[in-house]
């Protein structure tokens, strides 16, 4: 997905709320760095902006490309940062916690608008999919895929567009770029852009997103990375400085290239760790030569889904239960995959951390659908343009 910028490592703690809770440590490619030549073959990332809002306009006469709904064969409960887990018990089995799931009836989240308290149904779920990830071409090419969606607050104002949104179509691809990966694409340990070897130092507007207190503290640091269009997960244990990989379609290093992005990955985890005053993974040159070993996961059942699981390993993933390179789970049907793009269009546009969401409920709750939610619901069932009104 990424709907995140390139690589951000996190860390879990546990909460007197949530069994485990996902605290950001970084993110990569501020705005300032960010790639947007027409051959630049992954999505543009999140752009950061000052505190000055504006709205490009839409342009004229646009034809709509409405997205395909995923179906919904189940309700899933999406927090904060992503889907709530089990609680702690399950640590010390085989198999990872599952997500909670709510009964037919139930609404899995409640936002508030100015005027009202409402309920994220799952009509409202279905209305700001579309709205958006659906894009729109005029007669002479031009798209709203650079329409600003979303606004979030954190450390700074992160800028959604929709062409962010839309990579949650079915089908497609959630792409992204890591800064450092794009500066030593083939895992040179010296940049063939800058002829320097990596230092966090060389990316000042990184640097505040950096939490160091938990970056040399916590025992376990999640890493996902995305590289040619696809993504997985590391998982480093900083106590024992053993380092896994968990990809969702590779059991062991696809291409010697990879073996090589690897060791460089490893040396920039390395690296930060040590900038933020802890323990390196290895020292002098050994830090050049950190291995991680690949787990064997059931993971995708397409070739478009990575970014999904990783996003959801992030918080399901319970590292005790790696067990002699394997991690048993319950791997999920396909249709419930395809769902959680439809989720994940919600949470991040009903977020209470986007400056715009009552754009997003106002925007959504306009759309009519002609086709009653049963049959949107339907794995059968193709949406297109015929199927929405906009009141």
């Amino acid at each position: 997905m990424s709907l995140a910028d390139s690589n951000m490592m996190v860390v879990r703690e546990q909460t007197p709320s949530e069994a485990l809770a996902i605290v950001p440590i970084q993110v990569f490619a501020p705005a300032s760095q960010i790639t947007t030549e027409t051959d630049f073959e992954p999505t543009p990332m999140l752009q950061i902006k000052g505190t000055t809002e504006t709205t490009p306009e839409t342009p004229k006469q646009l034809q709509e490309t409405t997205p395909t709904l995923p179906p919904a064969p189940t309700k899933i409960t999406i927090g904060r940062f992503g889907p709530k887990i089990a609680s702690s018990a399950a640590k010390g089995k085989n198999k990872s916690p599952q997500i909670q799931r709510e009964t037919g009836g139930e609404s899995s989240a409640k936002f508030e608008t100015p005027g009202a308290i409402n309920q994220i149904t799952d009509d409202m779920k279905q209305k700001c999919y579309i709205w958006g990830t659906r894009l729109k071409e005029d007669a002479d090419g031009n798209t709203n895929e650079y329409e600003e969606m979303c606004t979030l607050i954190a450390q700074d104002e992160y800028i959604l567009m929709r062409m962010h949104l839309a990579s949650l179509q079915a089908k497609s691809d959630i792409e992204s770029q890591s800064m450092a990966l794009s500066d030593h694409p083939e895992g040179e340990f010296i940049s063939p852009k800058t002829n320097k070897e990596f230092r966090v130092e060389d990316y000042p507007s990184f640097i505040p997103f950096i939490d160091r207190k938990k970056l040399t503290s916590h025992p376990y640091i999640f890493a996902p990375v995305c590289h040619s269009g696809h993504w997985w997960l590391w998982l480093i244990n900083t106590t024992k400085r053993k380092c896994h990989i968990l990809d969702p379609l590779h059991k062991k290093a696809p291409s010697e290239e990879r073996k090589q992005i690897n060791k460089f990955t490893g040396y920039v985890f390395s690296r930060l760790r040590a900038y933020a005053g802890g323990e390196p993974l290895q020292k002098d040159e050994k830090e050049k030569e950190i291995k991680a070993s690949y787990v064997k996961i059931s993971g995708q059942k397409t070739s478009y889904d990575c970014a999904i699981y990783v996003m959801q390993w992030l918080e399901l993933i319970e590292p005790e239960n790696i067990k002699k390179g394997k991690y048993k789970w319950d791997n999920w049907k396909q249709e419930e995959v395809d769902h959680y793009r439809v989720e994940y269009a919600s949470w991040i546009l009903f977020s209470e951390m986007n400056k715009q969401r009552d754009r997003a409920i106002r925007e959504s709750s306009a759309i009519r659908l002609s086709k009653p939610s049963s049959v949107l619901l339907s794995p059968f069932c193709q949406i297109n343009s015929a199927d929405i009104e906009t009141a």
